[in-house]
Order: structure tokens, then C-alpha cells, then sequence
């Protein structure tokens, strides 16, 4: 039995975490706005103020944070002005985005929303998936996607794994060398929950936040299930290796279930594999 440390609480809805190797682990609170970051030492601190509804980040090599929301954008280091890298389109139907990953050239894979998936009545509409390429030029890799979520790249390269959280089931694409994406196969159905955030380790397993079912799925290559990992809340939301080895194991949750409003809490646990290192994002900065 896994043993988790809670390391933060207090937060809405906790999304987006990322390993800072500077730093430590950072992540947003998707209802409240803001992104915080708890450090190397422990401590807790505010990276950036006010910003609502990020639901993934990546570092980008010139020190910013690249975030989602209504726009995929870079926050820079210096608290400049923020950077918009690819808009948003209400009337084609582009409203935001959610979750976002980097490949080993720094490319950018966004998921773009079509509904408002948190706080809002709207029915679910289809939208696509983005690659921001290294120009700074962006292109649809994908589609169909009814709420897309969590984001990870096989340690080869060769294939990028997606959370379809509508449908239940994580995607699987193979990746070409300028990027492009061949048409989805499914990797793995979950059952007992929903599928959220997802990191890739160094053996090519894909661990799997699995929202209201309070755990998290680590899947082979193959797509069979290695094990499940329970968390005490339910509201698994997303999940990042990190620490000096990569082996610090990182979930973060949404409040729901745990009888708060800002009951969303980060926890730390030791993995026995190493998680694979996210390349910052490499895009070029208008």
C-alpha cells in the first residue's frame, strides 16, 4: 500500500502539474485562479495571480509558463505581459482549452474545448486537437475529441497518448516526424471513473488520473493494467513525476467529495519508476 503525503490543500479544482527542476512542482486552481507552486524546501507561493480556468501548463525554455485557458499563452518569467500563442475562435466554435503536453523538439499539444466543462449547463460538443509547432504556427492534428484532457508523449516519441474523458477511454496516436498525428485507436477503456490527467514513466507506462473514481490507473505499454493506486479523494484530477530523480509521484484532486469547497489537495508519493522528462516547449514567441 502506496503511502500519500499531503503536501497542499485549500484549492478548487487543482490542474495542470508540472516539475520545475529550479523550482518544484507547480500547478493551477482551475475555480479560484491562480498558479502556485510548492517548493523545493516545502514551501507554498504564488507563481501567478488572477488566472482562471487553466487546465494544463508546460514550461517553455525561455523561462516562462505556458498556459491554457481561454487561449494557449505564455506567462513570461518577468511577469511581463502575457504572450498569446493560439487564440481562441468562439465563432468557429473554439472557446479554450484544456489540458497541454510538450514532445522531445518543444512542439506544443493543446486540446482545445468546445463547451465549458466546469460550471456551466452547456452540452458537450466536439473539438479538436492542436500541435504549436516550433515556427510558432499552428495546425489541427486531431478531432472528434468530446472533453479532452490529460496529454503524454512515449518515451520513444513515437506515440502520443489522450485522455477522452466523455468517452471514457484513453486514445492512442502515432506520431509522425514533423508531428502530425495518425487517426486514434483506443489504448484503454476505464471503468469505475473518468480519465484525466496522465503522465508517461521511462518503461513507457501511462499513469492516469481517473477523476470521481478516486485513484489512479498506471497502465502498460500494451494498454493492460499494471495497478491502480487509491487516493483518498475521489476528485483525481491530474497527476506529474518529479523530484531531483523523478521518482516523486505527484496527484492533485478537486474538492469534490471531500465535504469543502476548497477541499482540493496536492500529494506526494514514492513511484518505483522513474517518470519520463517533460522537454520544455520550444516554440517560437511572437
Amino acid at each position: 500500500m502506496e503511502t500519500l503525503e499531503n503536501l497542499a490543500t485549500g484549492y478548487g479544482l487543482i490542474e495542470g502539474p508540472v516539475w520545475d527542476d529550479s523550482r518544484g512542482l507547480i500547478y493551477s486552481d482551475v475555480i479560484n485562479g491562480g498558479v502556485f507552486c510548492v517548493g523545493l524546501d516545502d514551501s507554498i507561493s504564488q507563481v501567478i495571480e488572477h488566472r482562471r480556468g487553466i487546465g494544463g501548463m508546460a514550461l517553455h525554455e525561455n523561462g516562462g509558463i505556458v498556459v491554457s485557458g481561454r487561449n494557449i499563452s505564455l506567462k513570461p518569467a518577468d511577469g511581463g505581459d502575457t504572450v498569446v500563442l493560439l487564440a481562441d475562435n468562439p465563432d468557429g466554435g473554439r472557446i479554450g482549452f484544456n489540458d497541454i503536453t510538450t514532445d522531445a523538439k518543444g512542439r506544443i499539444y493543446a486540446g482545445a474545448l468546445s463547451f465549458r466543462p466546469v460550471g456551466h449547463d452547456e452540452t458537450p460538443k466536439p473539438a479538436d486537437l492542436f500541435c504549436i509547432d516550433l515556427d510558432g504556427s499552428a495546425r489541427v492534428v486531431g478531432g472528434d475529441v468530446m472533453l479532452t484532457n490529460g496529454l503524454g508523449v512515449s518515451p520513444d516519441g513515437g506515440k502520443l497518448y489522450h485522455s477522452e474523458s466523455l468517452r471514457n477511454l484513453v486514445r492512442v496516436y502515432d506520431v509522425a516526424a514533423n508531428g502530425d498525428l495518425s487517426p486514434h485507436r483506443t489504448f484503454a477503456t476505464i471503468d469505475g471513473g473518468i480519465p484525466d490527467g496522465l503522465s508517461v514513466a521511462v518503461d513507457g507506462s501511462v499513469w492516469v488520473a481517473i477523476a470521481d473514481g478516486g485513484r489512479v490507473d498506471v497502465f502498460e505499454p500494451d494498454g493492460s493494467l499494471r495497478r491502480s493506486i487509491p487516493c483518498p479523494l475521489p476528485m483525481v484530477t491530474s497527476v506529474c513525476f518529479g523530484g531531483a530523480d523523478l521518482m516523486d509521484f505527484y496527484i492533485v484532486t478537486g474538492s469534490r467529495g471531500s465535504g469543502q469547497d476548497n477541499g482540493g489537495t496536492v500529494y506526494c508519493m514514492r513511484a518505483d519508476v522513474a517518470g519520463l522528462p517533460v522537454s520544455p516547449a520550444s516554440v517560437a514567441i511572437p
